[in-house]
């Protein structure tokens, strides 16, 4: 009687959303990449350039590029929460990466698109540790995945594969495009592993940057004055955090004996003379820095391969018309500014992500978006599109009207921001926030601190001084701390999070 049930409200919601839409649905496709840097998209236009993402760059071209997407808990499980939600970690159950698990009972954008019709499919990493829910067909990454010959599961099954974890990602997506039922709208997500640590490049790859030296940010050498503990005592430099496995000093264990030969023929002379040299000090960092950049943005340049190739195959097949198209990442990322790399912080490089929407005939080519936009946004956006009802609950907004070049005057003039897990990995303490267009003020309270700090980005757009204690700022910090107030009602913030929001490590690697 349950099943009838459920299959008479999917045709109902079939029919119903087909009329509202003209039986003109859109596909939607969602690329979400680990730990990619909006610095590292060369569409944002990092004054180092960084790196060329052309076929990345062709969603912003003929869609938006947002430029103050934030995302509301910067960290990947709870980015990952947030995105199916539309939802905080307080109101989705998802703090860290430790000892959280996604409860997938709970209402997703996948579950309402899959019952109102959508085939709905998923590749890639997951990284929720329960099985994913409102997927047709799930092929995912246990844990965080390997770059070489990963293990996967395919719907609940244990399956492995040989080659790199970027391109097997790429043909398994494309595969479960063939094989799909023409004749109903779809939903992929295609979530890549990729460029998250220990930033393994494809063999393809290796040497990319004919040894580069690559511009330094202005920050990369902070000495953290300006600021209180929590910035001076966490554990995510370049300089002292980096293993031997990042620096690849070592190689990934995976490798094939051909695939090794390949790695060693490249690190190996280079990682001999870093050896002779004795480097020490400002020079060991510069180094440093450089193997780093070369690494991550290898496997940023893997990634952008894989966009590109299923743009083609959208065109080839006569899809990119009705497809909404996202390109996005479950956070920022840290690319040496403030001499460090990870994320977590209410600071920019952390907390803006990179969003990349096409739509053809709905959004404008080649616009730019500069509203307080954020993941959560993402959820009530994709179930309008479908002509879907938004659940209750939902705390993102739809960006249909801004994608249609219309911000509602009533749309967000702050955004708020809450971090969890501690102590491990990184040491960086919890906090939460208020972040408007120029100031953040951020209140640290983890359990050996509490304190305020306040950033003017307009004067100190590299956030090295806090005003908190400045009298200039006394007003607006006032006024800064009565909306976050309001914020926190509004969301529903409990006064005290629950105590398993820090985190237990359950080993070396469970929360990077």
């Amino acid at each position: 009687m349950g099943g009838r049930i459920r299959a008479a409200v999917a045709a109902w919601l079939v029919l119903t959303t087909t009329a509202a839409w003209g039986g003109d649905r859109p596909n939607i496709l969602v690329f979400f990449s680990d730990d990619h840097a909006y610095q590292a998209i060369s569409a944002y236009g990092d004054p180092r350039r960084l790196v060329e993402t052309p076929n990345i760059d062709r969603i912003a071209r003929q869609g938006m590029r947002f430029d103050r997407c934030l995302v509301p808990n910067s960290i990947c499980g709870p980015s990952r929460a947030a995105l199916l939600t539309g939802t905080y970690s307080h109101r989705n159950g998802f703090y860290n990466n430790t000892n959280s698990r996604f409860d997938g009972t709970q209402q997703t954008f996948p579950k309402r698109l899959q019952a109102a019709g959508y085939q709905t499919a998923l590749v890639g990493k997951w990284h929720l540790v329960s099985d994913p829910t409102g997927f047709d067909h799930w092929h995912i990454l246990p844990g965080q995945g390997a770059y070489y010959n990963p293990p996967m599961i395919r719907d609940g099954q244990r399956v492995s594969y040989q080659g790199y974890v970027t391109d097997i990602i790429t043909d398994l997506a494309l595969k479960w495009l063939d094989a799909r039922d023409h004749n109903r709208p779809f939903l992929l997500m295609v979530q890549h592993k990729a460029p998250h640590r220990s930033w393994e490049p494809a063999l393809r790859h290796l040497g990319h940057d004919a040894d580069l030296d690559y511009a330094l940010p202005p920050t990369l050498f902070d000495d953290y004055t300006g600021r209180g503990l929590a910035v001076r005592d966490q554990d995510m430099t370049i300089d002292r955090t980096m293993t031997a496995q990042d620096l690849k000093l070592v190689p990934p264990a995976r490798l094939t004996p051909d695939q090794r030969r390949v790695w060693d023929a490249y690190y190996n002379p280079r990682n001999e003379a870093l050896r002779k040299a004795g480097l020490q000090g400002e020079a060991l960092l510069r180094w440093k820095y450089n193997r780093y950049l070369h690494d991550y943005l290898g496997c940023v340049k893997a990634v952008d391969e894989s966009v590109g190739r299923i743009l083609d195959y959208l065109d080839a097949h006569g899809l990119a018309h009705n497809t909404l198209v996202v390109y996005a990442s479950d956070q920022g990322f840290y690319l040496g500014e403030h001499g460090w790399f990870d994320k977590r912080w209410i600071f920019e490089e952390s907390l803006r992500t990179p969003l990349l929407v096409r739509w053809p005939g709905r959004v404008k080519a080649g616009s730019v978006n500069a509203d307080l936009t954020s993941v959560i946004d993402l959820a009530p956006t994709f179930l309008e599109a479908a002509g879907v009802a938004v659940p209750e609950g939902v705390q993102g907004r739809s960006l249909l009207p801004i994608l249609s070049g219309s911000t509602p005057d009533d749309w967000r003039q702050s955004f708020y921001y809450e971090y969890y897990e501690y102590p491990q990995p990184h040491h960086v303490r919890p906090h939460h926030g208020v972040v408007t267009e120029r100031y953040k003020l951020v209140r640290f309270d983890g359990p050996d601190v509490d304190y305020w700090e306040l950033y003017d980005r307009q004067t100190d757009p590299h956030e090295l001084r806090s005003v908190a204690d400045d009298p200039a700022y006394a007003d607006i910090r006032r006024n800064l701390e009565r909306e976050l107030e309001r914020l926190r009602r509004e969301l529903g913030v409990p006064d005290q999070p629950p105590a398993e929001a820090y985190g237990v490590v359950r080993d070396a690697k469970a929360g990077e």
